[in-house]
């Protein structure tokens, strides 16, 4: 690094492609012009939760000059095997949920092709079916594994006899309704086959795995699947994986021979392209009368569809949290006739944490000990279950720090003690954790005849600042300016990128960024590779976390039940921060995604129907500006040499971690209320105000 130039990583640099956003000239995957012959796809989904489709009948009075193709599994054509079965799409007569895509209008504009698909005619043999999660369902079972390949179980010392013996208990259960991801942009896709090649512009989160999915189902290796993610709306998991509207929009083109747009409706989204699975969680803690955890039993049932296993994994975070002696985990999951859960934001730990965050407040109250108080007794030393050391934890010093911040010291610990005219006012604390993890990926530097520079991977940008921040990297990297380097991303063509997700893409990517760009600066050739998988297979992953502390203040009506939440906020140790302009909004929209979970987020289930019913933003609620008072974050200046290059660790997902339980906490303090039940509306709290 020259004297002249200062370092890009740290500084709060603008999203560079932000003018483009602003003025409506960046790119998303239903907008690029691929041709006048472009046409339209709508998907008609089952009315049913389980059957056979035994035929699709077209009303003769559709006008043929505007359907260009009816396709169903009677027609369709056959695809190759799919490790995912969802991607299978239109190849078999079985119905599986409520809202599965059964066949596929295609028509020359998109009013003719919705239009022509309200008028087919599905002829279904129902059957009865199965879609509520319980505990004691008869075809409950243990998994092998849980997301993404953790054991479902854990068990160290006799937890049975230890929370016989332990002078104080807490044995609750909590529940989380089923959530769903619902970004701003829906899972869109143009198709196009050009020379017998595909290229797919397609709204995902990982556009090689895309390419290996997609093309494999055609029978065509990934590298003559072209897939174009120029820039996302949003994906939270949702798009992780390649999903049926890149599937049916490819096989569209490839029967009709023209491009085909596929853009999901809203409606699609709550059952076509996964969702959080609704938990239910039995924690159990022990303690000896100082506070000193000796048991800790946490066991959570999920559900997953018939198609396709996805467990989550809802205890594991407890794995990592305090230490005590005699430990349990376990995980059950019931298969029905429901869609596929999937990733969400934080799979596993924003449910996990509420269960567990909220019963350690549950364990304080009994105890009459300071919840903070509580967390510092039981800090581990090491892993808890592993004994492998962590490479950094700054867990108490975020507690601590947090605690000053936020004012917590001059707290009354019992419920119901202060009230401002109608409002009871209450205050909350959560811990927070989140795996730091890593995958192999590759990056390219050039350099360009103009004397700057341009690297190439093909990672995603799903609004997060990933340009910003790779440019950041392969400025320091390359010791110029960040105004002489140029990043190419979204391109399933560019050097193997793992995919935007785990809150490991910084990391992941910026290994390899810093890898090439560093390979470049040493030698005289113009352009350089680095691969990452090497190296981040030597990996250990054990004691590889980000933490941090959310603190709460919720004001509740004592005459109406309403919660406000006054004041949310967060304190991290997450490695080095690149950007503090895009960490920061990363952190504070986790946050806000954690109040929707406590107060406003629920897929309502009707089992007769075995389908979501408030399936669109007027019905299912999510955090509005006019809810937001105020929420901040702030972070230790950390840094974790045995990360990665840059000492950074995901920030993307900690945010929504610990957030639900410290809200619901605050409104236990507020209300004396314990809200075990998510989400906490007022119907829930009115009756015991």
């Amino acid at each position: 690094m020259t004297a002249t130039t200062e370092r890009a990583v740290g500084q709060p640099i603008g999203r560079i492609e932000g003018p483009d956003k602003v003025r409506g000239a960046a790119r998303y995957a239903a907008e690029f012009q691929v041709g006048d012959d472009l046409a339209y796809a709508w998907v008609v989904q089952s009315p049913v939760a389980r059957g056979t489709l035994r035929t699709v009948v077209v009303d003769p009075l559709v006008e043929p000059d505007d359907v260009l193709a009816v396709l169903w599994h009677g027609n369709a054509p056959r695809l190759g095997p799919a490790d995912d079965p969802e991607l299978a799409v239109l190849q078999s007569d079985r119905i599986s949920y409520r809202g599965q895509a059964v066949a596929l209008v295609v028509a020359r504009t998109l009013e003719a092709a919705r239009r022509a698909a309200a008028s087919l005619q599905l002829e279904i043999d129902e059957e009865p079916h199965d879609c509520l999660l319980r505990v004691d369902h008869p075809s409950a079972y243990e998994p092998e594994k849980v997301n993404p390949g953790f054991p479902a179980s854990s068990a160290l010392g006799d937890v049975d006899a230890a929370l016989a013996g332990a002078p104080v208990t807490v044995d609750v259960t909590y529940s989380t309704p089923a959530l769903h991801n619902s970004p701003m942009e829906p899972h869109a896709t143009t198709a196009l086959w050009v020379n017998d090649d595909l290229v797919l512009y397609d709204s995902n989160q990982h556009p090689p795995g895309v390419a290996a999915a997609v093309g494999a189902l055609f029978d065509l290796p990934a590298d003559r699947v072209h897939v174009i993610t120029e820039h996302v709306g949003g994906g939270f998991g949702s798009k992780g994986t390649a999903r049926p509207n890149a599937v049916l929009a490819a096989m569209a083109a490839k029967v009709t021979g023209r491009p085909v747009r596929l853009a999901l409706p809203r409606q699609a989204l709550f059952s076509m392209v996964g969702h959080r699975t609704p938990t239910i969680q039995r924690v159990r803690l022990g303690a000896s009368a100082d506070g000193r955890l000796t048991a800790i039993d946490h066991k959570a049932w999920g559900q997953s569809s018939r198609l396709f296993e996805f467990a989550e994994q809802t205890a594991v975070t407890t794995r990592h949290m305090y230490a005590a002696p005699n430990r349990r985990t376990g995980h059950r999951l019931v298969r029905l006739d429901m869609p596929t859960p999937r990733w969400m934001r934080a799979p596993g730990e924003a449910p996990g944490m509420v269960a567990l965050e909220c019963a350690m407040d549950e364990l304080a109250v009994a105890l009459e000990i300071d919840p903070i108080e509580l967390r510092v007794r039981n800090e581990p030393a090491v892993e808890p279950e592993s004994g492998v050391p962590f490479s950094s934890r700054h867990y108490l010093e975020c507690l601590r720090r947090g605690a000053e911040r936020f004012g917590w010291h001059d707290r009354d610990s019992r419920p119901r003690q202060r009230r401002e005219g109608d409002w009871w006012i209450g205050t909350g604390v959560a811990g927070a954790t989140y795996p730091a993890m890593v995958q192999p990926s590759t990056a390219r530097a050039s350099r360009l005849p103009s004397g700057d520079y341009e690297v190439s991977i093909a990672a995603t940008d799903l609004g997060t600042g990933a340009r910003t921040i790779l440019t950041q990297i392969a400025a320091d990297a390359l010791e110029v300016p960040v105004a002489q380097v140029r990043v190419r991303i979204g391109d399933s063509t560019l050097p193997m990128a793992s995919v935007a997700g785990g809150s490991s893409g910084s990391a992941s990517w910026g290994w390899a960024v810093t890898g090439a760009c560093r390979a470049l600066r040493s030698s005289s050739a113009s352009s350089a590779t680095f691969d990452s998988s090497e190296l981040v297979a030597q990996q250990e992953k054990d004691g590889k976390h980000a933490f941090g502390a959310h603190f709460a203040e919720v004001r509740v009506d004592a005459v109406t039940g309403e919660v406000r939440v006054t004041r949310l906020f967060g304190m991290y140790a997450a490695g080095r921060i690149l950007n503090p302009r895009t960490a920061r909004s990363q952190f504070r929209g986790g946050m806000i995604m954690g109040m929707g979970m406590a107060l406003h987020e629920e897929s309502v289930l009707d089992p007769a129907m075995g389908a979501w019913v408030n399936h669109d933003f007027a019905e299912y609620h999510i955090p509005a500006h006019a809810d937001l008072e105020s929420v901040e974050a702030e972070w230790l200046d950390e840094q974790d040499d045995q990360l990665n290059p840059m000492g950074s660790k995901g920030i993307g997902e900690i945010g929504i971690v610990g957030s639900p339980a410290a809200i619901l906490n605050a409104v236990w303090h507020a209300t004396g209320v314990r809200i075990r039940d998510l989400p906490a509306r007022l119907d829930k709290i009115l009756p015991y105000l």
